[in-house]
């Protein structure tokens, strides 16, 4: 989607101070502070490194993300290697603190020690020290007190390192760790019980991984669900979703694009296949209220032949054909919207966030990669946007709920343009 005199916004980016590195460059503990994805927390748009200050709404109120520098005033200069495991894979801060669950340690639980150990050395050796002031938590009294989280940590978690299963191969578990433990994929991507836990924390849980809405963000389902799910994809297709940000499904976006820029974009093609494998190997819930995907080109040449009767195609043939196509399949590394499985979520939050905020653009080896997309929310009214989602969710056999104009305008007052940071990133 491109409006005139928007196509050359989508390269304006923020970009993180410091070389790009390739795995064979990096130590063992940088490599795991990669693949743990503690850069996007840890570093403010346009900021140094792992200084923090990264403001982050809960359901409890804002909170700010800490210097993990190796400064000994306001970093982790002064952490022993058990005040770094206690912080990481239990929640408590070296003054005995509890942490909120926002740091995701009930993942990094399954860490196992010399992973730590290694984490631990590349913090506390490796990384500049830099002085840098922690801000203080934004919550009200009662919810700001921290001991009633010992007691969640107590009944929502699970300690322990992650144990290998017998069942399956290397590869396997080693997808397995990467995606309970370093990479904490269910933070997102499993839905939050009624204390906000994760409702499932490994496979053996038939919800871990079916999706989930946070931060104004539809985090989709990773199992193997045909329509909503990866059941269409296979083991090359995630791969390729994860080290370029593209498949023949879709692109990355929102958090996941920062996933993509700061963390799996680095990590080996060994880890990345494990991972595939790993998320292949998990079963649908039961995804049957509605047939398999299949194209339907009604609608494509109905835009063919301007019989733009359907509320929204006017604007689709306008706004969008010229990137996603006129049969909805996409044009380049343009995403296709047909048979997407971010289009079948539930909620179409992601759909209408990106409408209305944009998606940055990613570039392989200094060249871009497609012309990413501009903002619409001073181009489109509410109901335009509605109308363009349903359309979306409704065409070339996509069969999804329609958009309403009271839900688009929830989501465009409760984010922002330059919340949506963009990204520039290389990929080897």
């Amino acid at each position: 989607m491109k409006p005139a005199g928007l196509f050359f916004a989508t390269f304006l980016a923020a970009t993180l101070t410091g070389e790009v590195s390739s795995a064979a460059d990096m130590s063992k503990g940088e490599y795991l502070a990669r693949a743990s994805n503690c850069i996007a927390c840890h570093t403010m748009p346009d900021g140094t490194p792992y200084i923090g200050g990264l403001r982050m709404q809960t359901p409890v109120g804002v909170i700010y993300t800490t210097n993990i520098t190796p400064d000994p005033e306001t970093g982790i200069g002064r952490y022993t290697l058990q005040d770094f495991d206690n912080a990481v894979r239990k929640g408590v801060a070296k003054d005995g603190r509890q942490l909120y669950p926002a740091m995701p340690y009930p993942s990094y639980a399954k860490i196992t020690d010399d992973d730590i150990k290694s984490m631990y050395d590349y913090f506390i050796k490796e990384v500049k020290p830099v002085r840098q002031k922690n801000s203080e938590p934004e919550i009200a009294w009662p919810l700001n007190m921290r001991w009633p989280l010992g007691v969640w940590n107590y009944l929502m978690t699970q300690p322990g390192p992650y144990v290998a299963s017998r069942d399956f191969d290397a590869e396997w578990n080693r997808g397995a760790y990467l995606v309970q433990g370093p990479g904490h994929c269910g933070a997102c991507h499993t839905p939050r019980g009624w204390a906000q836990q994760e409702q499932g924390l490994d496979e053996r849980d038939v919800t871990f991984l079916t999706g989930n809405v946070i931060d104004n963000w539809s985090a989709p389902n990773l199992r193997g669900d045909p329509n909503t799910g990866l059941g269409r994809w296979n083991e090359q297709d995630i791969f390729s979703y994860l080290k370029t940000g593209h498949s023949r499904f879709g692109s990355a976006y929102g958090t996941m694009h920062e996933v993509v820029a700061y963390s799996t974009s680095y990590m080996t093609d060994a880890d990345l296949k494990g991972i595939a494998k790993y998320l292949k190997s998990l079963p649908g819930t039961g995804d049957h209220s509605q047939p398999v995907w299949v194209y339907n080109n009604t609608v494509t040449e109905d835009l063919k032949a301007k019989r733009l009767t359907k509320p929204g195609s006017s604007t689709y043939l306008r706004q969008c054909a010229s990137c996603h196509g006129i049969d909805g399949l996409g044009v380049g590394t343009n995403p296709p919207l047909a048979g997407n499985s971010s289009v079948f979520s539930a909620d179409p939050v992601s759909l209408v966030r990106v409408i209305l905020n944009g998606a940055p653009t990613s570039t392989i080896e200094g060249a871009p990669v497609g012309p990413g997309m501009p903002q619409f929310r001073s181009w489109l009214k509410d109901q335009e946007i509605a109308d363009l989602v349903t359309f979306i969710r409704t065409s070339w056999g996509n069969k999804a709920s329609a958009a309403t104009s009271q839900r688009v305008a929830e989501i465009r007052k409760a984010t922002d343009a330059s919340d949506d940071r963009a990204v520039i990133f290389r990929m080897k």
